[in-house]
């Protein structure tokens, strides 16, 4: 169940890197926090660093819309896996 969730995670943070629409600063925590945790054997913390990247990005007063509410999903999603790995 969560390899599957973890896929569609990973697909949309895709979709935001390469959305011209995002700024640049963005992309870059987008980026990192996919780095985090696509890797093999993704622990607690680094999941929780990736939500947090995130989570600081929604701040960001140049956000478009539709993609906060795309990060908005993928935290949401990031959570539920990483409790699952408890």
């Amino acid at each position: 169940m969560a390899k599957k969730e973890l896929e569609e995670v990973m697909a949309v943070m895709e979709e935001v890197v390469t959305d011209f629409a995002v700024p640049r600063n963005i992309k870059r925590s987008v980026e990192q926090a996919k780095n985090l945790v696509k890797k093999d054997g993704a622990n607690e913390v680094e999941f929780t660093s990736a939500i947090y990247l995130l989570d600081e990005s929604l701040n960001d007063i140049n956000m478009p819309f539709h993609t906060r509410t795309e990060l908005m999903a993928v935290i949401s999603k990031l959570e539920k896996v990483k409790e699952e790995l408890k």
